[in-house]
Formats: C-alpha cells, structure tokens, sequence
C-alpha cells in the first residue's frame, strides 16, 4: 500500500428535489453572483433551468447564463465564460447539466483568475493557485466529475483537434447536488455510456502493480458488482428510483478517488480514448467500450491472476485453477457482454471509426509511453487501437 493524501471537501446534496435548494446552498456558502452554465436542450426543456433560476432569485443569489455546452466541451465557450465571469465579478461558476458541462466549468472556474491562457494548465508545467469555486446540478451519473479533480476540454491546435486533461485540487466543485429523479430522461444509449464510463473509471484503479491493496480492490469490486447488476435494470426500467439512485452514487464513488489512494493508477485506455473522441467526436463512454477490452486482451499476460480475480470476484466466473487465463478471458468476455447487450459498440466499425486511421491516431497521441500497469510504446498503442478494430463478436 502507497502513502496517500485524500481530501474531498464537497459538500453534497443527494436526493429527490435537491436541485430547488440551490439557492440556499449558495447562501451557506455565502455566493451571491453566478454563472450558470449548462448545455440547452433538456435542462432547458424539462423546466430544470428554470427552477434552478426561481432557486437562485429566491435566495437573493444574481446570477449570468451561459448556455450551448457541447458533448466533448470546446474552447471558445470556455473563453466566452472566463469574460463574463471576470466582467460580472462573479463568485461562483453552477454547472447544470452532464461531464461535459462540469469540464467546462471548472476550466472557466481555472481560467477566470488567471492572467495566462486557460489552456496552459491542459498542457503541462502549469498549476492554478487559486480557482473560482464551482457548483453543479448533476443530470446524468456518468463521468464522476462532481466529487472529482479532473477536467477534460478540446482544443483546435495547428488544425488538429486536442483533448487534454488536467487534475487540481482547485476543480473539486464546492457543493454537487445528485437527483437521481433528473437521469430519468437521459436517452438509452447515454445512460448506458454513462454506467460504461463508472465501471472504467473503477477498472483504471482496479488494474494496478500496487500490493496489498485489499480494502481498495474490495470496494472497487463492491462498486463494479453493482454496475454488472444495475446496468441490465436501468436499460429495462429507466424510471427505477432506487436503480438510477445506485448508479448515480457508484458515478461518485468511482471518480472521487476514494478507490484508487493507496496504489498506482492506470489510465491508458482513457487517454488512448481521448484520441477516438476528439478524432471521431463519438460519446467518450462509447469509446471506452470499444478500447478498454482491447487494453485488457493485450496486457492480459502481464497479470493472469489478477484478470481471473476480477472475473471470479465481479462476474461470477468459475476459477480454473489449472487454466486461470481462461478464467482471465472469460472475464474480458463477460465484460463485453454485458456493455453489448446495451447497445453499445465493441469494435470501430460499431463506433463510426476506421482501422486505416489508426496510423493517425497513433501520431496524434504523440510520443510519450503511456499507462503504468503495462507502460505503452507506440506499438503497443497501435496493436491495442488494432485489436479493437478487429475485435468480432
């Protein structure tokens, strides 16, 4: 087990009709001007924004909208909230909607004091000192993003498109305000890339070189036998309170970090995906399901037995004891099933994506190895981005 410092100072709000405090939420933590952004459509449409700003003129909190977040959120919005944010003197960036609408904000959030690019804190070497706070009204349990650091934007740089991450404690929002109540209209195909994106988030954490890990491998287990069991349920029955309850805190958990402190972390297939999403521009928990297998069927030999407990301890499988990398496999495949049964994609042609990109793909992730269960040369990443394009049911 590593050493580990773990601070998570959200507050949250969990529940039905959480979204309508807001207002005074602000209040405790003494807000008075926001942003309010979000994305436009359903929040728009379902009367949420307008709750949330009946919220926020009750409790005396004035606040500046700016909607149009996009999925794989871009630039030039965060640039158009870190203006207003400065102009308004505004104390707080409310994020109301999906990932993408938390992306954004935090990079607003990250932006506004700052007397640099925005961008320079995506591409290295840099690190906020200090942050407007951020808040956020979750609308679907996908990326983990209201009880984690990390934030993810899209860059057009020399004509090519760049999805770069950054993890500050400054982007660990203020308060998040999770109802389940408000995930009930996310479409079948998002809700289940969302629940993909929860089990990959966990399974970065899960795959690690780290001994004597056993508290953190048990509740990482915990997490992904609720998602294996939750996951059928929600694509049978999307207005499950306690179903749609369940995934949205397992979200929470998986990214908060709590299952991944005392060991060495993963996080190839993420970045490997970053480069199907920005290339591509498809649904990020949809490019996991597509890669993260692949990952998995190639670094596979580095650990038989660690692939076999997953497959026992998750999926129920049976443990060959003479033969565990079938046990191994069995568990990959398993995983495949059940984001398959879904809807979701498992190979390139499923994704909208083709193998004679790879090569591109390949140059555009650059140089550097990647990943720390297995470190990745740029081989390595081709025969993964190989293996998923190839993959056949």
């Amino acid at each position: 087990m590593q050493n580990f410092n773990f601070y998570r100072p959200t507050d949250f709000y969990f529940g039905k009709d959480q979204e309508n405090h807001v207002g005074e939420i602000c209040q405790k933590h003494h807000i008075s001007k926001v942003l309010l952004h979000f994305g436009g459509g359903s929040v728009v449409k379902s009367g949420l924004l307008d709750r949330v700003k009946d919220s926020l003129l009750k409790a005396g909190v004035s606040f500046e909208l700016l909607g149009g977040v996009k999925p794989n959120p871009r630039d030039d919005l965060v640039y158009e909230g870190i203006k207003i944010c400065r102009e308004h003197k505004l104390e707080l960036v409310l994020a109301v909607g999906g990932g993408s609408v938390l992306d954004s904000a935090k990079a607003i959030a990250m932006g506004t004091p700052y007397d640099g690019d925005f961008w320079d804190f995506f591409m290295g070497g840099k690190v906020p000192k200090t942050a407007l706070p951020v808040g956020c009204i979750v609308t679907i349990a996908a990326a983990g993003s209201e009880g984690s650091n990390s934030c993810v934007i899209n860059k057009v740089v020399d004509g090519v498109v760049k999805k770069k991450g950054s993890n500050f404690q400054t982007s660990v929002p203020l308060f998040s305000i999770l109802n389940p109540e408000l995930t009930y209209s996310v479409p079948p195909f998002q809700t289940a890339c969302g629940a993909a994106d929860i089990m990959c988030h966990v399974l970065e954490r899960y795959f690690t070189n780290t001994k004597d890990v056993l508290v953190t491998d048990e509740l990482c287990e915990g997490v992904l036998r609720t998602m294996v069991t939750m996951f059928p349920r929600v694509m049978k029955n999307p207005h499950d309170y306690e179903t749609r309850a369940a995934i949205m805190w397992a979200g929470t958990l998986a990214h908060n970090n709590i299952l991944g402190v005392d060991r060495e972390q993963d996080w190839a297939s993420h970045r490997l995906e970053m480069e199907l999403s920005a290339y591509y521009d498809v649904a990020h928990g949809a490019g996991l399901t597509v890669l993260m297998p692949a990952w998995m069927e190639f670094v596979m030999p580095h650990n038989v037995m660690r692939f076999a407990r997953f497959a026992v301890n998750v999926f129920g499988c049976e443990m060959d004891y003479e033969h565990p990398e079938k046990t191994a496999k069995a568990g990959i495949s398993a995983l495949r099933k059940l984001w398959g049964d879904a809807g979701l994609p498992l190979n390139f042609e499923e994704l909208g994506a083709k193998a004679s990109d790879i090569p591109l793909l390949v140059k555009n992730h650059g140089d550097n190895p990647e990943g720390h269960f297995v470190l990745l040369n740029k081989e390595d990443i081709e025969k993964i981005f190989t293996i998923a394009a190839n993959y056949q049911h």
